[in-house]
């Protein structure tokens, strides 16, 4: 059993090495702009929901990566039970657990830090939930780390 248990921990590193270690081509460092990703660099990025505008910052705007991250969170209205991850959009790269306290009136902020990936090209998603108007609500911000824009 102990054997077994080595097995599937090795596989799952060398799975992982394998996903983000992809040799950048000339196709990958031609990819057109994400328009739909966040840049910070242009100021906090707004997701709205049920009439509520939710703006998300990363400080440094440049979303370094292995380097401390400051995450503001701000919504237009009250929110409650506010939680808040992140996950490698395109690739797995493990969950983020990001905790966040209220700083001021509808205005949350944490501390993060996350890996970095060798394919140069790093889409990160924030999944934010909150309990709004008593309802669960979800929210998802897309970044690109080590943003160089």
């Amino acid at each position: 059993m102990h054997k077994f248990i080595q097995i599937i921990i090795f596989n799952f590193f060398l799975m992982f090495l394998i996903a983000c270690d992809r040799p950048q081509t000339q196709e990958q460092q031609d990819l057109p702009i994400d328009e739909t990703l966040c840049e910070f660099s242009e100021g906090e990025c707004y997701q709205e929901v049920a009439g509520l505008q939710v703006g998300l910052l990363i400080d440094p705007v440049d979303t370094p990566s292995e380097k401390p991250l400051i995450v503001t969170l701000k919504s237009s209205q009250a929110i409650t039970n506010v939680s808040m991850r992140i996950e490698g959009r395109d690739m797995f790269m493990g969950v983020i657990p990001v905790t966040l306290s209220e700083i001021q009136n509808n205005s949350y902020q944490g501390s993060l830090i996350f890996g970095s990936c060798s394919s140069n090209y790093m889409v990160w998603t924030v999944m934010v939930s909150f309990d709004y108007q008593q309802q669960p609500r979800t929210l998802m911000y897309d970044f690109l780390a080590d943003n160089d824009k």
